[in-house]
This record gives C-alpha cells, structure tokens and sequence, in this order.
C-alpha cells in the first residue's frame, strides 16, 4: 500500500528572514531556492510550439505511476489528415483536445468529437498516427486552423 500523495497548489512566501550568520544564511538559502525552483515546476507552462511537443507541467498518477503531461499545436489550412507525430501507447492519452478555425471572416470553434458527421460542424478525433476532421453538411468553409493536443506519456 502507498502513502497518500499530497498534492499543493502553488504558493511561494512573500518574506523570509534570512540569518546574519554564514552558515545558517546558506541553509536559509538553499531552502528558498528549493521553494522557487519547487512551485515553477508545477504550474502549467503555457508556451504551446507547433513544431515539437513540449512538457506542460501536468502529473497523473494512475495507481501509483507517475504520467508527464505533453502539448503540441497544429496549423492547418484544410481538413485533410494531419498526421500528429506522437508516439502514445493508446489513443486514450489524450485528455484535452481542442481548436478553432476560420473561413475568412468568422472564427468558430473545432470539437474534439466522433467520426460522426453533425450538420453545421466540423469535428475531428484521433487515431494512434494522425488528426482526422469530419466536416458536417453546411458547415462553414475552412481557411485556416488550429489545433492544440494534450496527453500523458508514461
């Protein structure tokens, strides 16, 4: 049986006393360090490349593993498969996908959905390998896109 993980939200003090004496300074110190460097690593790097995925700063623990949440974005120009250049154990690591597009004019939002066509929307899902769109009758016409997945790599 495992500890129960402790979870906190990010919080750094706003004043520390720091000692006049060396030694206790350094220790003073290194523990501020720790605080910072600490509570920087677990919020949500909200820097989004569309050219490789990065680490977002997201943990899942699924019965004691530890997952490292990734995100990617994608710019299209049409809905013809996007291959997604992920490499995932199961097509459910994708826990947030979402997107939107224009026709020109108007901006409208990407439902991560089904294979199924609904009338007025675009939609689009995953498979192992790539981004796939289905584009429902009367839909607005794409011009420019984009994409933002997030997953969890073990």
């Amino acid at each position: 049986m495992s500890a129960p993980l402790t979870l906190k939200a990010p919080y750094l003090r706003v004043q520390r006393l720091f000692p006049q004496e060396a030694q206790p300074l350094s220790v003073e110190i290194d523990r501020a360090y720790v605080d910072i460097a600490s509570n920087m690593n677990v919020r949500k790097i909200a820097m989004i490349p569309t050219e490789t995925s990065i680490q977002n700063g997201e943990i899942l623990f699924i019965n004691g593993q530890k997952f490292s949440g990734f995100t990617r974005a994608y710019t299209f120009t049409a809905t013809t498969a996007i291959s997604h250049q992920i490499g995932i154990d199961s097509v459910n690591q994708f826990v947030s996908c979402y997107g939107t597009y224009s026709d020109g004019t108007n901006s409208y939002g990407l439902i991560y959905g089904t294979s199924v066509a609904i009338a007025g929307v675009i939609q689009f899902y995953m498979s192992a390998t790539q981004i796939l769109f289905v584009v429902g009758a009367g839909a607005p016409a794409l011009t420019s896109g984009r994409i933002v997945l997030n997953w969890f790599n073990g």
